[in-house]
């Protein structure tokens, strides 16, 4: 195919938003020409969506000197800043910073009154963020707006409304800054902005909701950005995020394989090229592997996302206190407490630390922990704090022994689990509420909680909230005739979160013939999962 014609099918293909095809094309006919600035900078663009960051920067710093050499002031800038806007995004500040220096020094010396000059705000703005001042973020966002405005340009509108929405969330006026977002939300769902620009906001959308623990809408925004990406098959960067998004709402949702999956997918994509939200994908496996009781797997994705930036804690904190290292588990949650210094952030620790303190014999401690958690619930009235704050109230309550006045805030925390349809955290109330009747002198209600809470842990593969119901019901039954003691022994290796490679080693044996053991287990018991064995035999007392 002649330059021409390859550059003019690249450039369809970048209208068509065919990312991987027009990224191929723009790069087939800068072998055969060396592309303009303009063609460069779409280049860069189909690059970012399809994660190949390298050729991205790359296209981006050559349209700048391209621009440059025709004294194009304006167009350098702008290639400036989209350098440093995706070296900023995989976590390349100091390079990321160069470029903004420079497209800032550009845009002095020639005193330019364009709408870069906003965009130049936008990182500004971001810093004050990070740095915790809503005042200058504000002030920041607040001045790119008007640029934006004033130029006519949707994507600056729609990142600086971004920012100030995300400053007034940092104030604590958290239903106002919900609203700013929804706005947000329309001009990229109208679409108005371009696709970084949409793919950005979706995913800061989303986290900000997720963050203010506004579940509704973090559901709603999640399922928009997956139909957008399922749009766009190519995206990379966007498409990862998205599904661990999408895990996080099954998990809450009770649908665990298929959040495992999805968190799997996102930690498979955002590995190749990696990319700085790898650690929300290990958090999130984390996260599930510790509700299935697998120790080990749950251990290293939390390494794993501590590795890759991510706060391992709480999820860490509870697995320690899971393994009954309870001093670990102290020492951890008070430590993030320590440095947790926004409301927001404090709730989502507050809620394990109330957990953690009591298994401590804290008593104290873990009423404190939970009053604040109440005060922060009272000041930003979202349904999930809200259930958080009377599960923890309802759990400091029973474990004083005031098992009448424990009944009333679990009632009210099952109501609002129920309504957002977070079974796991439901049925974990349920039992506390189980046990408080039990505290009265009331069986039967005991009894009926406990089974329903048991098919749910059940049905969710969720073995050590079976084993703990199962005592609590006080049933058990001996081992089937079919299971031999070798099996049982490897049964009770996989209840404490062994892989296969570490029974192997334990038993001396290859990991074929522990393969091989599961396999004749699974038969045998009839289920087709390492979870579904454990919680079986958990649920019978045989492990």
């Amino acid at each position: 195919m002649a330059a021409g014609e390859t550059l003019a099918s690249a450039r369809a293909r970048y209208r068509q938003q065919r990312w991987r095809e027009a990224f191929a094309g723009f790069q087939a006919a800068d072998r055969q020409h060396p592309l303009d600035p303009e063609d460069l900078e779409s280049l860069g663009t189909a690059g970012y969506l399809v994660g190949e960051d390298d050729a991205s920067t790359s296209a981006f710093e050559r349209a700048h000197h391209g621009f440059l050499a025709r004294d194009d002031v304006t167009g350098a800038v702008r290639a400036a800043f989209w350098a440093a806007f995706g070296l900023l995004n995989r976590a390349e500040v100091a390079r990321g910073g160069g470029w903004l220096a420079r497209a800032q020094r550009l845009a002095d010396e020639h005193r330019l009154d364009t709408v870069e000059r906003g965009y130049l705000l936008v990182p500004v703005g971001l810093r004050a963020l990070d740095e915790g001042d809503p005042a200058a973020a504000a002030a920041a966002f607040g001045r790119a707006l008007e640029i934006g405005e004033r130029f006519g340009d949707p994507d600056l509108t729609a990142m600086s409304r971004l920012g100030s929405a995300e400053a007034t969330i940092l104030t604590g006026r958290i239903a106002e800054g919900l609203s700013q977002l929804d706005e947000v939300m329309v001009a990229v769902t109208t679409g108005e902005v371009s696709a970084v620009v949409a793919g950005t906001v979706y995913c800061a959308v989303i986290l900000a909701c997720r963050d203010a623990f506004e579940l509704r809408g973090a559901r709603e925004w999640t399922l928009a950005l997956s139909r957008w990406c399922e749009a766009q098959p190519d995206l990379v960067p966007f498409r990862g995020q998205c599904l661990v998004h999408r895990s996080e709402i099954m998990q809450l949702q009770g649908a665990w394989a298929d959040a495992l999956h999805e968190a799997e997918r996102a930690r498979a994509q955002l590995s190749d090229p990696p990319h700085p939200a790898v650690g929300m994908a290990y958090y999130q496996l984390g996260e599930l592997h510790r509700l299935r009781g697998r120790a080990a797997e749950a251990e290293q994705a939390y390494r794993d996302a501590g590795r890759w930036g991510r706060q391992p804690q709480p999820g860490l904190a509870l697995l320690r206190l899971a393994q009954g290292e309870v001093d670990a588990a102290v020492g951890a949650i008070r430590r993030v407490l320590d440095d947790s210094r926004d409301a927001l952030t404090r709730a989502r620790m507050l809620s394990a630390a109330v957990e953690i303190l009591l298994a401590a014999g804290d008593a104290a401690a873990a009423r404190t922990a939970a009053d604040e958690l109440s005060a922060i619930a009272a000041a930003h009235a979202t349904p999930l704090l809200e259930a958080l704050a009377r599960d923890a109230a309802g759990t400091v309550l029973l474990d004083a022994g005031e098992a009448r006045a424990a009944l009333t805030p679990l009632e009210e925390a099952s109501a609002r689990w129920h309504d957002l349809d977070a079974v796991h955290e439901h049925a974990r109330t349920r039992v506390r509420y189980a046990l408080a009747c039990r505290a009265l002198g009331d069986e039967d209600t005991a009894a009926l909680e406990l089974r329903a809470a048991h098919a749910v842990f059940d049905e969710l593969g969720a073995a050590p909230d079976v084993g703990r119901v199962t005592s609590l019901l006080g049933t058990s039954a001996p081992p089937p005739v079919g299971l031999t003691p070798r099996q049982l022994e490897v049964l009770a290796l996989v209840a404490q979160g062994r892989t296969n490679r570490e029974i192997a080693a334990e038993l001396v044996v290859s990991e074929h013939t522990v393969r091989r053991h599961l396999q004749n287990v699974f038969v045998k018991l009839g289920v087709s999962s390492r979870a579904a064995a454990v919680a079986h035999a958990i649920e019978r007392g045989w492990v």
